[in-house]
């Protein structure tokens, strides 16, 4: 169902590719927007258990579209260096394609918000991380993202790199 890699000597293994799911802290959703047009957004988001959380304003185009149709992709940029000299990039990037649904159970949606507000404020309290989830739950809506199929691509240098053993 899903293509192969064309260069699949640079292809990421899974464990890899979670790795760089799991220290992101940014990519960009890719939806089927309106009148047809893909609708790519850049969020931030949470990896946990295997899914990808992100959150939102209740209403909106990403929203819309995610109920129309669940089908998206999520790409996260884990490194991007410019090397001029070679007119190339050294990069590594990851991309999930997979089913996403705007949570509606009340459980569901705090624990998603908890994983984010530890992500993204690890040193807050747990008394802190509730008063802010309780003073936003109104306001925001919250998109559960489960992966079909995950794949990753780094440039060889890099790849070389990581088999060598060397720290970047």
């Amino acid at each position: 169902m899903f293509r192969k890699m064309r260069r699949s000597a640079q292809e990421l293994g899974r464990e890899v590719c979670e790795e760089i799911l799991s220290r992101g802290t940014s990519g960009v959703l890719a939806v089927l927007g309106d009148e047809g047009y893909p609708y790519a957004v850049p969020l931030s988001y949470v990896f946990a258990d295997g899914k990808l959380y992100f959150h939102c304003a209740r209403q909106g185009h990403k929203l819309d579209a995610v109920r129309a149709c669940d089908k998206v992709s999520f790409c996260v940029v884990d490194k991007d260096d410019v090397v001029p000299e070679e007119y190339t990039t050294y990069f590594r990037s990851v991309i999930v394609f997979g089913r996403a649904r705007v949570l509606e159970d009340a459980a569901e949606i705090r624990a998603a918000l908890e994983r984010l507000g530890r992500r993204y404020h690890p040193s807050d309290s747990p008394e802190g991380l509730a008063h802010a989830i309780d003073r936003e739950l109104a306001a925001v809506a919250v998109i559960e993202l489960t992966p079909e199929h995950i794949t990753g691509k780094e440039a060889r240098e890099l790849m070389k790199r990581r088999k060598e053993g060397d720290k970047e």
